[in-house]
């Protein structure tokens, strides 16, 4: 066999090994837009990057959202000065936070003085140490889950009675309701009419109140990054509709986290509901 059949050979070797490991190489997630079309990183880094809010959706047990909403932080903090806030702090525990970020306390007088979530070590103390390293605002968007818990049992009106200060970790009451809009209509079926519209109502104080602290904390030209499930900023609704009630100019850009069984295509159901969605292997590892 002459030297050229042989190098050929083993040329078309080299092609077929190469491509039966591209077909064998699996993806942890794919990025779309809301039309379903695959978008690089970079392209969600620059969008993010000249908004004034970005709202990421996570679903809490994912951990390619979790590292994604670091990575996303840690890329945006290079060129924009950035404020963080999240669904998993309450309002009512922002000074042991803020205690802890200027380094007051310690881990374990952290854990102490704030209601963490049992996964806060694993997928939401790298954006704290984040913030404390890089001196970023961290703030405590929540109400308190006693009074959401509330509103479900005695309803809105039972809020009047709170004192002074119990309405200071919560939205000015009353706070904005719309049966209409749909992640309220969706949550009172889901509910199976279990306790009426206190289910969606409840959800609403939490949507009213982490939107108030947002806009109560946002200055002009810094980003607000904040972290959510993604049911609290999906199609635009919960977080966002509270927010275009009292703001119609802020450039807000939203993050949504779905599982697929395929990551090739963008299913019908899951197009639309944010500007960009992240779409992981439903085979992915849960965190918890």
């Amino acid at each position: 066999m002459s030297q050229f059949y042989k190098i050929t050979l083993f040329f078309l070797a080299s092609l077929v090994l190469t491509h039966s490991a591209i077909a064998q190489d699996k993806s942890a997630y794919q990025l779309f837009n809301s039309k379903g079309k695959k978008v690089a990183f970079q392209k969600m880094l620059k969008e993010a990057s000249q908004s004034d809010i970005v709202f990421f959706g996570e679903l809490h047990n994912n951990a390619i959202s979790h590292w994604l909403q670091y990575e996303l932080t840690n890329e945006l903090n290079k060129s924009r000065k950035l404020i963080l806030g999240a669904e998993m702090f309450e309002a009512d525990n922002q000074e042991g936070l803020n205690q802890y970020l200027q380094s007051l306390i310690n881990e374990d007088s952290l854990s102490s003085k704030v209601r963490l979530w049992p996964n806060y070590p694993t997928d939401y103390k790298p954006l704290v140490k984040l913030a404390k390293e890089h001196q970023l605002p961290f703030i405590a968007t929540n109400v308190p889950r006693r009074y959401a818990s509330q509103v479900y049992r005695k309803g809105v009106e039972s809020l009047d009675s709170l004192s002074t200060e119990e309405k200071n970790w919560m939205a000015p009451l009353p706070f904005a309701y719309d049966s209409n809009v749909a992640c309220y209509k969706n949550m009172l079926s889901m509910g199976g009419g279990h306790g009426g519209e206190n289910l969606p109502k409840a959800q609403a104080l939490k949507d009213a109140t982490m939107a108030y602290f947002i806009l109560k904390n946002f200055e002009a030209g810094k980003l607000f990054i904040h972290y959510n499930g993604a049911y609290h900023s999906d199609n635009h609704e919960g977080i966002v509709w509270q927010i275009r009630q009292n703001n119609q100019n802020l450039k807000i850009i939203t993050i949504s986290t779905v599982n697929q069984s395929d990551l090739k295509k963008l299913t019908d159901e899951n197009k639309g509901k944010a500007d960009f969605i992240i779409c992981v292997d439903e085979d992915m590892t849960p965190t918890y």
